[in-house]
């Protein structure tokens, strides 16, 4: 191990190589069982005595923080004392904006054995040996690539396959031109909100929503407004005349699961264009439907250039591989790209190349059956369970799609599915309330009830515990 000690040109040498060497153990940089440099390299690298570098080791070795070892070297102790490494500045250090400061950091998530978390994909069903073979032959081939940026949109065979696979399935109207590969559907998100949101600029987002989204809104110094969702999806009518930007999940309403109806998509296509505004479609988890023909994209009924259309491989395949996309109106792809180039320049290519393959041998598709057949059963079972044994507790949100279910409580407070939620987690089931998709007041009590995650086998005895929980 290389250690890193600067020597001032007066004073002790041995002391200040003793102090350096022992700030980075005390403070972590130099970890229990880390060999360190010979004397005689260590004395070599600062040009010093190699007795020098002798007295500081052996002072370190006396106290106890490094330990010789005969024909092996020198190394740090197995037990040294540690000491924690942030150190605070007097009068706080160096602050961030004000904005940050009051953005909620990410809650760690805790184990559970019964996994009803929203959004969830089941990583078990992910052909992961197939993604193996594929992203080895991408590495392989990149080592007798030119050493080179990439384009910022992304691997050109990603996105030609990606606008064929949206423009197949979904009726989304793009070529390859138009898609901007992304590090998931959250980048894409912060990418329109750099090229469109101003200081101040009004940007209207669903009531109860997606908090991700509406918190990045709000970093990037926007007014964010909530605007209520109904049975048909966001009340176009409630929609503030300056809002820039219209933030919505029409396919399945997040957290509600509605589908925003047709009457609705024409509604916002027109308030749009009436308001100059853009309007960004989530399509979250549209992909797993187990009842009911899809409504048609707004992307592919805007015929002025209004809509964003932002799509997600996390849901379908595996939250880790960050891979999502967007397609853009021609108004605005070249100041998407530029934002994309100075953000990141561009994704890792490699797993790019390796998807771009996947979706292209009818892989992606056949994945896509074969998890809406197990998500479809494991969400039959929870509304079958929910109307025979939860009628007096819950009552499902009608959906179509996605990876959850939405239910309401019958009778209580948001409070009271607060406190369900949470002991229902201290019983090791995994269940969010619906009060946390609000940002002005506590809304509907509710909950919400993902299927991505928990076995088959294992939603009965978890819904046996919600229902203790909800009855306590």
């Amino acid at each position: 191990m290389d250690v890193h000690v600067t020597l001032g040109a007066r004073g002790d040498l041995a002391a200040q190589i003793y102090r350096q060497v022992l700030d980075a153990i005390l403070d972590g940089r130099l970890h229990a069982g880390q060999r360190l440099p010979a004397t005689r390299e260590l004395a070599r690298r600062l040009s010093v005595s190699r007795n020098t570098a002798a007295v500081a080791y052996e002072r370190l070795t006396a106290e106890g923080f490094l330990s010789a070892r005969v024909g092996a070297g020198t190394f740090v102790s197995d037990a040294p004392v540690t000491r924690a490494r942030t150190r605070e500045a007097p009068g706080g250090g160096v602050r961030p904006r004000a904005v940050w400061r009051s953005l909620p950091d990410l809650p760690k998530a805790a184990s559970a054995t019964y996994d009803f978390r929203a959004g969830m994909p089941d990583g078990e069903l992910f052909p992961l040996e197939t993604w193996r073979r594929l992203i080895a032959r991408e590495y392989r081939r990149a080592v007798i690539l030119p050493a080179a940026y990439g384009d910022p949109a992304g691997h050109a065979g990603l996105r030609t396959a990606i606008a064929r696979h949206v423009g197949v399935s979904r009726s989304v109207r793009a070529g390859a031109d138009d898609v901007i590969v992304t590090h998931g559907a959250q980048q894409a998100l912060d990418l329109v909100g750099r090229v469109l949101i101003e200081p101040g600029c009004r940007v209207a987002v669903e009531e109860p929503g997606y908090p991700p989204a509406r918190l990045l809104f709000h970093s990037l110094g926007a007014r964010v407004t909530g605007v209520p969702v109904d049975s048909e999806g966001i009340d176009v009518t409630a929609l503030p005349r300056d809002a820039r930007l219209v933030y919505v999940t029409p396919s399945h309403q997040y957290p509600l699961g509605t589908p925003m109806s047709l009457r609705r998509r024409t509604a916002l296509l027109a308030w749009a264009e009436r308001n100059d505004a853009v309007v960004i479609e989530d399509d979250y988890d549209s992909e797993f439907r187990f009842q009911d023909r899809p409504l048609e994209p707004l992307q592919s009924l805007d015929r002025l250039g209004r809509v964003v259309y932002v799509g997600s491989f996390s849901k379908t395949l595996l939250p880790m591989l960050r891979l999502g996309f967007l397609v853009a109106p021609a108004s605005l792809r070249t100041a998407l790209r530029t934002a994309k180039r100075l953000t990141d320049w561009h994704g890792e290519l490699p797993p790019q190349a390796a998807l771009a393959h996947f979706i292209d041998d009818g892989l992606l598709a056949r994945h896509i059956r074969r998890a809406t057949r197990e998500y479809g059963a494991r969400r039959r079972l929870i509304i079958e369970t929910l109307r025979r044994d939860f009628a007096d507790l819950l009552t499902p949100v009608p959906s179509a799609a996605g990876l959850h279910v939405c239910a309401r409580l019958t009778h209580g407070t948001p409070a009271d599915a607060d406190r369900a939620a949470e002991r229902a987690r201290a019983s090791g089931v995994a269940v969010e309330s619906l009060t946390a998709h609000y940002a002005h007041g506590p809304g509907e009590p509710g909950l919400l009830l993902g299927y991505g995650a928990i076995p088959l086998g294992q939603i009965s005895a978890g819904l046996r515990l919600l229902a203790t929980s909800l009855r306590e």
